[in-house]
């Protein structure tokens, strides 16, 4: 189970492609080839790279509403598919799925679009990313969320859901039993982790309604969780000088609140906004707040 720790839900971008076309694009690396998409027109405002959750998923679940097209308006947003995932299908033979490497492909692509400086919005897994990025290159970082973010060591997560959950993990074990460590055994026990991660039971149906094709790998899932399972940014944190958000939902079982209530201790001057109403998709829940909150934060000085 654990590379269901913090994977979020892969679902039709429809709702939101339809309002406002992406460019597209490509960056080549000798080891892999990294899918892009920019929404919304260059501007003087700082563009932001969105980088998404899962390990194993690509960065379409972030797409399900209206969020990010919104803050689109006023400033550049780019989200991209992690290796292996989504369009990143070109991998070089014995690549490495570890921290290191992530981090140079969130770095390929700031290069490629030629941003001196970019804000990062780490959302569930990708938390962890932007907090290694912003390790490894803080002079290209303005601005820091970590929104429903993983810790910085995965052995500090707050992961309630065998405790709050433990019908939906019966059911999880009785399917692992049946058909093994398998996709369609990979498949189902997100279906069943998506059911978990929501406050309110109305958006959780609406939510899984609108689902199309999942989009989980899970060989590329279990890879990075193999690869990244001893990682520690823990004392990174004091040293980090951009200012940052930190976001969470109330009622976050997957990641639950005391994981960035720790982050915000962490972190120098951060600032942290708790979801009232929320689970691990705060974005999704409550999306006028989110919008308005991550706004402010980013137009801010």
């Amino acid at each position: 189970m654990h590379r269901l720790l913090i994977l979020l839900l892969v679902f039709s971008p429809a709702a939101w492609t339809q309002q406002t076309a992406p460019t597209n694009g490509m960056v080549k690396t000798p080891d892999v080839d990294l899918a892009y998409e920019v929404y919304g027109a260059a501007s003087a405002n700082t563009p932001v790279i969105a980088v998404n959750g899962g390990p194993g998923l690509s960065h379409k679940y972030m797409l399900q509403n209206d969020v990010w097209s919104r803050l689109s308006q006023k400033r550049q947003i780019v989200f991209y598919d992690q290796r292996g995932t989504g369009k990143s299908q070109r991998v070089s033979a014995n690549a490495s799925q570890g921290m290191d490497a992530q981090v140079a492909d969130l770095e390929a692509v700031r290069a490629h679009l030629g941003f001196e400086k970019v804000d990062l919005v780490g959302d569930s897994y990708g938390g962890l990313l932007s907090m290694a990025y912003v390790s490894a290159h803080p002079e290209h970082v303005r601005k820091l969320i970590l929104s429903d973010s993983a810790p910085p060591a995965w052995k500090e997560i707050v992961h309630l859901l065998p405790q709050v959950f433990p019908d939906v993990e019966e059911q999880d074990a009785a399917i692992g039993k049946k058909l093994g460590n398998t996709d369609e055994a990979a498949q189902q026990e997100l279906i069943n982790h998506f059911r978990m991660i929501f406050y309110s039971q109305d958006l959780m149906h609406k939510y899984l309604d609108g689902i199309g094709d999942i989009g989980y790998v899970p060989k590329v899932g279990e890879a990075v969780g193999k690869a990244t399972e001893n990682i520690d940014l823990t004392a990174q944190l004091p040293k980090f000088t951009q200012p940052t958000l930190i976001i969470t939902g109330r009622f976050d079982m997957n990641v639950a609140p005391l994981t960035a209530w720790r982050m915000y201790k962490a972190i120098p001057g951060a600032k942290l906004e708790i979801f009232e109403k929320s689970g691990h998709l705060s974005s999704y829940e409550e999306p006028d707040k989110y919008v308005q909150i991550v706004d402010t934060f980013l137009s801010g000085q």
